[in-house]
């Protein structure tokens, strides 16, 4: 097992890399390693801390329809948060294409998909301004285009209550927001981040915050190494 993982200015990707049982190939190079990724040289990719714009530029060359989702844990429960880039899940036709690729990962790794989708008030606060009218109307018009196809529900701005019934995705109202419950949940609550997986392309590669002490790019890896095991399996 290869997995490759960016070295930029947090050097904790090179104390978690250190803590694997795997081969971690570091680079400083996003050029680097997304050719190492596209090639096949490795089983898996992690960002690290290198540029998340130049790589995802990259890859975008090949995956023009590529997305994110971060796979997080809280008690045991793991689910995935998305968008979590904050030019992501702008329209509603992006949105069903998150909720879309984000179903068919958890399908990929056999967890059926419970899907929640959040928008910027209570049902009864259409009327406080126009974008939250908008937010609401939009999270409405994306559960009912979805909802023949996934078991999917509109929790309104209730993200608790999302958490509390189990959602495994989580749709934000927009990636600046999405952005925002990441932040807040790991980097200020501490809540465990298994690293965002990139959602539309064959190959296996984790985006990581540039923030994250050793033990989150730790769970990266081995979320990157993990996915990379089942897809050996699935092709053999």
């Amino acid at each position: 097992m290869k997995v490759v993982a960016g070295l930029g200015q947090n050097r904790s990707v090179a104390e978690a890399a250190r803590e694997m049982d795997f081969d971690v190939i570091l680079t400083e190079s996003e050029d680097e390693l997304v050719d190492m990724l596209l090639n096949g040289e490795v089983d898996a990719g992690i960002r690290g801390s290198l540029s998340a714009s130049k790589i995802l530029t990259r890859l975008r060359d090949k995956y023009p329809k590529l997305s994110r989702a971060s796979f997080l844990e809280i008690k045991g429960h793991k689910f995935l948060l998305t968008p979590v880039g904050i030019d992501e899940g702008d329209c509603v036709d992006e949105k069903v294409h998150l909720i879309e690729a984000g179903a068919k990962f958890l399908e990929d790794i056999n967890i059926k998909p419970k899907i929640a989708v959040l928008s910027g008030g209570r049902a009864q606060d259409k009327d406080r301004s126009q974008k939250i009218h908008d937010s609401i109307q939009e999270g409405e018009i994306v559960t009912a285009i979805t909802r023949d196809k996934y078991p999917v529900k509109h929790y309104f701005i209730l993200i608790e209550d999302a958490v509390a019934e189990n959602a495994n995705l989580i749709l934000a109202p927009d990636g600046i927001s999405g952005n925002l419950i990441f932040r807040s949940l790991v980097l200020v609550g501490g809540v465990k981040s298994h690293g965002a997986v990139t959602l539309g392309i064959d190959e296996i590669f984790v985006d990581t915050s540039r923030s994250q002490k050793k033990e989150g790019y730790m769970s990266a890896l081995e979320f990157a190494a993990y996915l990379a095991e089942m897809k050996r399996l699935k092709t053999h």
